[in-house]
């Protein structure tokens, strides 16, 4: 995954996350897609809407980067 230094982080816009409001979890390539997935629950102050949300931005970021998804909802991440 390449590294985004604090500045970069800085200019993306907020649809480039996938907790906009947070400004976590950077959807950029698919290594962050991979990288979001991975850390879904740990992500902290959020709402299940929210998660929802996000969700449905990590999905999306997911087919533009051809990343494979085997969990049919975001509340399949938390049980492993």
């Amino acid at each position: 995954m390449s590294k985004l230094s604090e500045h970069d982080r800085d200019k993306l816009p907020e649809s480039a996350y996938a907790f906009p409001k947070e400004h976590k979890e950077p959807l950029i390539d698919a290594s962050h897609v991979q990288n979001a997935l991975a850390r879904f629950d740990q992500v902290q102050g959020v709402s299940d809407a929210e998660r929802d949300e996000a969700w449905k931005r990590i999905k999306q970021a997911a087919k533009k980067f051809d990343v494979t998804i085997e969990e049919n909802d975001w509340r399949d991440l938390t049980k492993k």
